[in-house]
């Protein structure tokens, strides 16, 4: 495997869509010379040219060559964790050409069967999967494992560098994508938990945890305001961007309501009326499936606020706007804004 780094910004860079076009047009003129690269086993020479090619999509984007799944090789150009770059990172396999028998192309790090086979220069010492050992614990009624990693060589490593590792072992084992929807917690010890486990388990143990959620659920759930105003939300669960990579444009709906408790929530007429727009949402969401997806809406202080995140290319912002044209308890609103790592929901993000 072959993994490499990010390069610093350069200036007057060009759009996403024109320079990920710009990178296959490359990859169709330059592909002779990688496959040379890659059958002399020229590592530094297959960096020097598939550096600056990726950096020019977003130098903040990380890429390895590794082993395909069906191909003999693969082409992995990742956001590496950060959600501005996940969607990018997608869009880029997408506009990919179709694998063949030497080259597929993934937007994250694959799982890796052999895993337990790799070998690793880790500061100078020899990271072996094999040796990896993991205190695992699922926590009640959460969809995540979290992980305690204990290697051999961790006591000779600095902090930074065991947890690099660990993630990028993680990654072998798991996937990048199921690291990010299934584990939790991330510890790389100096000592061995008591009970630990090989880290060849860990893929069955997110197996069963997974299989706890195989089917939508929605979450009832109470809180209160900056103003200490009482809050009552309702949100998908789990809520996990990496579920939806192209989604990372924020749609808010709001809502005013004038039927209202004293609390300030929703009752009588304003609450079948709410029901009623939601259902005529979901609907037109239903359509958009692949384009825009309902997060969760909170109701406070006579506003009921709906978050949807859709793909930016997609309609959803059009179909919102034409919605609230027949509300009729006040003034509604709906903004559109770039939210990548949707911040705007992350109190119930799992």
């Amino acid at each position: 495997m072959r993994l490499f780094g990010r390069k610093d910004a350069d200036e007057g860079a060009v759009g996403p869509a024109e320079a990920i076009a710009e990178f296959w047009a490359w990859w169709q003129e330059a592909r002779p010379r990688v496959d040379a690269l890659l059958g002399a086993g020229d590592a530094e020479g297959l960096e020097t040219l598939l550096t600056p090619s990726v950096a020019a999509i977003d130098p903040g984007l990380i890429y390895e060559v590794a082993p395909g799944k069906e191909a003999a090789h693969a082409l992995v150009v990742t956001a590496a964790g950060d959600a501005e770059l996940r969607s990018l990172a997608h869009r880029w396999a997408m506009a990919a050409p179709p694998p063949d028998l030497l080259w597929e192309f993934h937007p994250s790090r694959q799982a890796n069967p052999q895993a337990t086979e790799l070998r690793l220069d880790v500061g100078g010492f020899v990271f072996e999967l094999d040796k990896l050992t993991l205190g695992l614990r699922v926590p009640r009624n959460q969809p995540r494992v979290d992980v305690a990693a204990y290697h051999p060589i961790f006591g000779e490593l600095d902090e930074d560098t065991r947890m690099e590792t660990t993630l990028l072992a993680l990654d072998w084992l798991l996937g990048e994508d199921d690291v990010a929807r299934w584990v939790g917690e991330i510890t790389a010890v100096t000592f061995e938990p008591i009970d630990s486990v090989a880290a060849v388990h860990l893929p069955a143990v997110v197996a069963d945890v997974a299989s706890g959620y195989s089917e939508e659920e929605w979450l009832l759930l109470e809180g209160q305001t900056g103003t200490g105003a009482p809050l009552v939300a309702t949100a998908r669960h789990p809520l996990r961007p990496v579920d939806h990579p192209l989604f990372d444009q924020h749609i808010a709906i709001t809502l005013p309501y004038a039927h209202r408790d004293e609390n300030g929530l929703p009752v009588g007429d304003s609450l079948a009326a709410l029901r009623s727009f939601e259902e005529r949402l979901a609907a037109r969401l239903l359509k958009l499936r692949d384009d825009a997806v309902l997060a969760a809406h909170l109701s406070a202080e006579g506003h009921r606020i709906i978050h949807v995140y859709a793909d930016p290319t997609g309609e959803a912002a059009i179909h919102a706007k034409e919605l609230i044209v027949g509300w009729e308890e006040g003034e509604p609103r709906v903004d559109v804004s770039s939210d990548p790592a949707w911040t705007a929901v992350a109190p119930f993000l799992t």
